[in-house]
């Protein structure tokens, strides 16, 4: 074999591997990734205190029209929550899957899609592998829907979703006044939608 011809069998192979990388990254999808109480819907207002069941869900202001437009750009949208209430003997598991599931079907009324809603159920102080700001559940959502965490993020409104975003490998975007962990800092999840779809450009 000549020089030539082993400098082109050099050049397919590189072109070769290029070619799968980049299959690769257009096979993995993009997601976003919702904490619930106080992100999607009120927690200690003066109407809710806390979501034990499917009437105590109200969502935020402008919490449809950001999902929505967060479905045009991102491939999934999921919530990623800590109701240690279960665990703790506020509600029963199948309750808090019932008001998953009217979230779910009330958001989708309005035109905003939540692919998949998980949960860490056990008491704050378990020890468990899921609870925030343990990054198991979206690690576990990102193996199951082959999502690519580098161009993901993570929203929420406390440390513990920043946290469990950072470690998971996504960006994180904090609801609130600040948080030194955070990419961005947003009052609201419109607000943080917008900067969201911006940063992915």
């Amino acid at each position: 074999m000549n020089h030539l011809q082993l400098e082109t069998k050099h050049v397919c192979k590189e072109m070769l591997y290029f070619h799968l990388i980049d299959r690769r990254c257009r096979e993995m999808k993009k997601a976003v990734f919702l904490d619930r109480d106080g992100v999607i819907n009120e927690v200690l207002t003066d109407r809710v205190r806390f979501v034990n069941k499917p009437e105590d869900l109200y969502f935020l202001p402008g919490v449809p029209e950001a999902i929505n437009k967060l479905n045009e750009v991102f491939d999934y949208v999921f919530v990623v929550t800590n109701q240690g209430g279960v665990g703790l003997g506020f509600m029963k598991e199948v309750e808090l899957q019932k008001i998953h599931e009217h979230m779910i079907a009330e958001l989708k009324k309005k035109g905003a899609i939540i692919h998949e809603a998980v949960y860490c159920p056990h008491k704050p102080k378990a020890g468990c592998e899921c609870r925030k700001p343990k990054s198991k559940l979206i690690l576990d959502l990102a193996e199951k829907y082959k999502v690519d965490l580098a161009h993901s993020y993570m929203v929420g409104d406390t440390d513990t979703d920043i946290i469990a975003g950072k470690n998971a490998g996504t960006k994180g975007v904090f609801l609130g006044k600040s948080d030194p962990l955070a990419d961005a800092v947003l009052p609201n999840l419109l607000s943080a939608t917008e900067w969201i779809i911006k940063d992915a450009q």
